[in-house]
């Protein structure tokens, strides 16, 4: 069967699915080989729960003339992607980047949403299977696509970008992310590049923080719209940024007050006024959109246990991401700060040496209590006044108790796998 005939069959499905447990009525379910587990196995469970039809790519188990049998089911998912994207012709835009994608993904979503039918990725489903899903979300109605796009490895922007064909790109940052994958910082601006090529090669446009000294450089070949908070020629010249906590920016005399907490985040909201304007939504809809996004899903929240306010970013964490969390954290006015901070994964060679200079980094400041939390910090542990260190999760939940927090400031964060979060149930 041919990805045009299998197209046909998805248009007559409401949804579409590749676990079993989320199947809706009518929708189209692919059989994905994992690791530990086999799809092709759920295939028939997946028809009993309502699938209208199966893909799948072991013929041990075809049901009936319901069940579509191809070479390689996630091939097949990411060739009906790039097919169903075609017949769509609907304007994409896409972002990478080290650092605040989801966030700036979810702003760019609700400014556009003010004037468009507007869908976007759902979470964090940015990878090989996930930008085809999110592809598949989009139909007839949808009159722009937001596709965020990660990767831990080079040529994986690439393969997304063949995928997806944006017409529109955006790059966050190059951070120190990924760096086991990337082979190093140079190898993540290289890999994170790759959606600069493709715009380039394709003729198509580039999203640029003319303050970012790399993105400014790298896309110079590109048809590009910017903005700035230096280069009053830029297309959004930004006048005036604060935090402290929340971001408030001005642009065109327009005040936008946002719920999101420091500095770092200023250039996410930047890039969505950026885009907002280009497709021509007013400054006040823009303002409008901005003030009602609230994140969630621990990311830059601002929250309140008993007498403490707490800034809980414990979504996730690398080099980068934490040393402009702290230095936002060290300039904000109150008295009593407390930095709660856990492992970043995924540095490869350079973890021991990254944490070292994270511990470094707090070293020059007085006044805070820092609780450094997992095996690498811990493998760099000094002795100092309010400096602690604990190996594991465990061993820091017994001592809080005794810590009691009061009236402080305190800020969360730390890789995915630390799960910090589960530090508020303590508080």
């Amino acid at each position: 069967m041919t990805i045009q005939e299998i197209h046909q069959l998805f248009l007559k499905c409401t949804s579409i699915s590749i676990d079993t447990r989320k199947i809706q009525s009518n929708s189209l379910f692919v059989a994905i080989r994992g690791e530990k587990f086999d799809a092709n196995t759920f295939a028939k469970e997946a028809l009993e729960k309502g699938a209208q039809f199966v893909i799948i790519d072991n013929s041990d188990f075809y049901i009936d003339d319901r069940t579509i049998l191809v070479e390689d089911s996630l091939k097949a998912l990411q060739e009906l992607a790039k097919f169903h994207r075609r017949h769509l012709k609907l304007p994409i835009i896409a972002l990478t980047g080290s650092n605040g994608k989801t966030t700036t993904k979810e702003l760019i979503h609700v400014v556009l949403a003010k004037k468009y039918k507007t869908k976007a990725t759902v979470g964090n489903l940015n990878n090989h299977i996930g930008v085809p899903l999110t592809l598949l979300s989009f139909n007839e109605s949808t009159e722009f696509g937001i596709v965020e796009m990660g990767a831990n490895h080079q040529r994986e922007i690439e393969f997304l970008c063949s995928i997806a064909e944006p017409d529109f790109g955006y790059i966050t940052n190059f951070g120190k992310a990924h760096l086991e994958g990337f082979g190093g910082v140079e190898g993540v601006i290289k890999g994170k590049s790759e959606m600069y090529k493709f715009l380039e090669f394709n003729k198509k446009i580039a999203f640029v923080n003319l303050d970012d000294s790399i993105q400014e450089e790298k896309s110079r070949n590109i048809e590009r719209v910017s903005f700035s908070q230096i280069d009053k020629n830029a297309f959004i010249f930004i006048q005036n940024v604060e935090a402290n906590p929340l971001v408030s920016i001005n642009f065109n005399d327009t005040i936008i007050h946002s719920h999101l907490i420091g500095l770092y985040n200023a250039n996410n909201i930047n890039a969505a006024i950026t885009i907002g304007k280009y497709f021509k939504i007013s400054s006040s809809q823009i303002k409008e959109a901005i003030e009602s996004y609230i994140p969630e899903n621990n990311r830059s929240q601002l929250l309140t246990k008993g007498t403490n306010e707490i800034i809980l970013d414990a979504y996730n964490a690398n080099p980068s991401s934490m040393k402009v969390a702290i230095e936002n954290f060290i300039q904000l006015t109150n008295e009593n700060k407390v930095i709660i901070i856990g492992d970043m994964f995924e540095l490869g060679k350079e973890s021991l040496h990254e944490h070292k200079e994270i511990i470094a980094l707090l070293l020059q400041q007085d006044a805070l209590s820092c609780y450094f939390i997992g095996k690498d910090f811990y493998s760099n542990k000094i002795e100092k006044n309010d400096f602690h260190f604990y190996q594991k999760f465990e061993d820091f939940s017994e001592s809080i108790v005794e810590l009691n927090f009061k009236n402080s400031l305190i800020l969360i964060k730390g890789s995915r796998g630390m799960a910090l979060e589960r530090t508020l149930d303590l508080l």
